[in-house]
């Protein structure tokens, strides 16, 4: 066999599958994403197949800032970052660096999988990150739990976010959304942060839950409540089942969007993304809750997705 005769890998690299009961979910070697999640043999999130890359951020660890960055530009600590524009529409750098590399295998078990990546300095960001992202399956669902370690000689900038599709097998104008924020962004054109505003009696108001409708939703909340368990839970629901993405403490806002300008327009409005960051869009430009991560210091956050078995 020729070598251009072998079997091509997948475009996102190995394939990390875990199992618990009836759940199943894979993550992949290209940016530790998690490309699918199903129960009971019903997929609960809107990822992507085995023969594509992902798209539209489906899935993808958001680091080491998520969300978008005006220009590309920033500095910290007396350094300056330049990030390549990949919104170039925009003029925005989007969603981190770490989406496309290689994530080693850590460790592996039945139920759980931990994936590996060092991002070495460069123009974009001229610090050494260490990262590694567990999935782990569980009777109450899905966890997702992240560990970033500082392994430069000076502090460095740190934010982070995840990109998961939510579905529950219908259009989203038939699904019921709960959202437990006071606040949410105000942008501009270019879908950066321009002020913010309360949420209540507002068309974004989705503390008590309500179907979503027409409504569409590119949008950061913030001033998150959180139940005695110190989470918050951002749930979409149906009028016999339900989903949703709990997060902790270390997560202070929720993008969720509604897939309004997916390519192929096939795929708008399938799935919720609903995104736990912990900082706003464009963060490191504006400072605003940027986490400083001294040398050697680490920082760590755990977010799920939690099923309703009615």
């Amino acid at each position: 066999m020729s070598a251009s005769e072998k079997a091509q890998p997948p475009p996102s690299g190995e394939q990390h599958e875990i199992r618990h009961g009836d759940q199943v979910a894979v993550a992949t070697e290209v940016g530790a994403t998690l490309r699918a999640y199903s129960a009971g043999g019903v997929e609960v999130l809107d990822g992507f197949g085995v023969d594509e890359p992902s798209s539209a951020g489906r899935g993808q660890v958001l680091a080491p800032w998520p969300n978008r960055l005006d220009g590309g530009r920033y500095g910290f600590g007396g350094r300056e970052g330049s990030a390549a524009l990949d919104e170039p529409e925009r003029g925005n750098a989007i969603h981190g660096l770490v989406r496309w590399l290689p994530w080693s295998l850590g460790s592996r078990t039945e139920e759980a999988v931990i994936l590996d990546c060092v991002l070495h300095p460069q123009p974009a960001y001229p610090w050494r990150l260490e990262l590694s992202t567990e999935y782990r399956l569980g009777a109450d669902g899905l966890t997702v739990t992240t560990r970033a370690t500082n392994a430069s000689v000076e502090p460095a900038p740190f934010g982070i976010g995840f990109h998961p599709y939510l579905t529950l097998g219908i259009p989203v104008d038939d699904l019921r959304l709960t959202i437990p924020a006071s606040r949410r962004l105000i942008t501009d054109e270019r879908a950066l942060p321009i002020g913010d505003e309360n949420v209540a009696g507002s068309e974004f108001d989705f503390t008590a839950g309500r179907p979503i409708g027409a409504a569409q939703l590119d949008t950061c909340f913030t001033e998150l409540a959180r139940g005695s368990d110190g989470r918050s839970h951002t749930g979409l629901e149906t009028g016999d089942s339900g989903i949703e993405v709990w997060a902790d403490a270390a997560f202070g806002y929720v993008q969720a969007y509604t897939g309004d300008t997916l390519e192929p327009a096939s795929r708008r409005r399938q799935g919720v993304a609903v995104e736990p960051m912990t900082c706003p869009p464009n963060a490191f430009a504006s400072g605003v809750d940027v986490i400083r991560l001294e040398p050697n210091a680490a920082w760590s956050g755990a977010w799920g997705i939690a099923l309703d078995r009615g």
